[in-house]
């Protein structure tokens, strides 16, 4: 039980308390399948740097290039969060060439699309703004309002998976 309630580590009393509730009771999947009925068709690596490279124009269009963004089943959920965004720097014929790159955990793959959204949005944020800082979560929650309540739930998405397996 403890284990599954790490991903909520941090959060206050009042989040805490209802979601312990929820697993302690066996309605986590319930409640969980209800609020997101359907998972996103966002397969192929090609769809997902497409669907990235959307998000990106629509809301960043200045910021440096992308060149590539994959689902990575190396990232370890906890210690690493949900996604990664790499800056990548090489030099190359005396020249020194830069590639940013975004890798979002293989486990969302098979996720609700608000979810995968808010893990997209949170890694392109990374282009601007390195730092968890005020001036990100406003980028982020420029980029979608709902921001912080996906946080939440990509984490309860994340104790869903374990309370199901």
């Amino acid at each position: 039980m403890n284990s599954v309630l790490r991903y909520i580590q941090g959060y206050p009393e009042h989040i805490v308390t209802p979601v312990t509730q929820l697993v302690e009771s066996g309605r986590l999947k319930a409640w969980f399948e209800q609020r997101y009925p359907q998972n996103h068709n966002i397969k192929s690596e090609k769809a997902l740097f497409e669907y990235t490279m959307a998000l990106k124009n629509r809301y960043m269009k200045k910021t440096s290039p992308l060149s590539k963004v994959i689902y990575d089943n190396k990232i370890h959920l906890i210690n690493n969060a949900l996604g990664l965004h790499t800056y990548v720097s090489k030099v190359h014929g005396g020249k020194i060439k830069s590639k940013n790159e975004i890798r979002i955990a293989s486990v969302f793959k098979n996720a609700p699309e608000p979810l995968l959204k808010m893990i997209v949005v949170h890694e392109l944020a990374h282009l601007k703004e390195k730092d968890h800082n005020k001036a990100f979560y406003q980028l982020c929650c420029h980029m979608e309002p709902d921001y912080h309540q996906l946080e939440l739930d990509a984490r309860l998405f994340m104790m869903y998976l374990e309370t199901t397996n």
